[in-house]
């Protein structure tokens, strides 16, 4: 089944830059979302709020095992992709294969660019990409109190417990 909101970078961006001339604001959030948890729902739903479109960009497989290790991604992308495109707070979903988000901002140039609270606006990687065609970079969501590395440990201990409770 097509998504009407999985777009292509080519595609999303002619309908970005028709948005953003009929005086819409474009936010851009990105991530892996490899176990979709309540920190990435607060996330994108922070992101949601600064603008009238929410454009999240996700790691495709090959950038989530670099990135996060030989076990991950949990999931497909194209399964990723499709959890994120059924959330009404996103508008449109992009994968890119890169390391970092850089050319996805550079082609799109959202005026805002979110990153979670593990950040600060000087330490966002593409600081320097945003405010050089003029967009700004916004920290939003919870603090990190969530993440899928933990939820995996939590799993995989609650997992040996229950192991060991059936071998008694």
């Amino acid at each position: 089944m097509v998504n009407p909101k999985i777009k292509t970078l080519k595609n999303l961006k002619a309908l970005v830059q028709n948005l953003q001339q009929n005086g819409q604001t474009i936010v851009l959030a990105n991530g892996c979302f490899d176990w979709l948890h309540v920190g990435h729902i607060r996330y994108l739903k922070a992101a949601r709020a600064l603008g009238d479109y929410l454009v999240v960009a996700v790691n495709g497989d090959a950038s989530v095992k670099k990135l996060k290790g030989i076990s991950r991604p949990l999931m497909p992308v194209n399964e990723r992709t499709e959890i994120l495109a059924a959330l009404t707070c996103i508008d449109y979903v992009v994968v890119f294969n890169e390391l970092n988000v850089e050319q996805v901002l550079l082609s799109l140039q959202p005026q805002i660019h979110c990153k979670g609270t593990d950040y600060t606006e000087q330490t966002v990687p593409e600081r320097e990409i945003v405010k050089s065609y003029g967009g700004r970079v916004a920290i939003v969501g919870d603090p990190k109190d969530h993440s899928t590395r933990n939820l995996l440990q939590r799993s995989m201990k609650i997992d040996k417990n229950t192991s060991s409770d059936s071998n008694k």
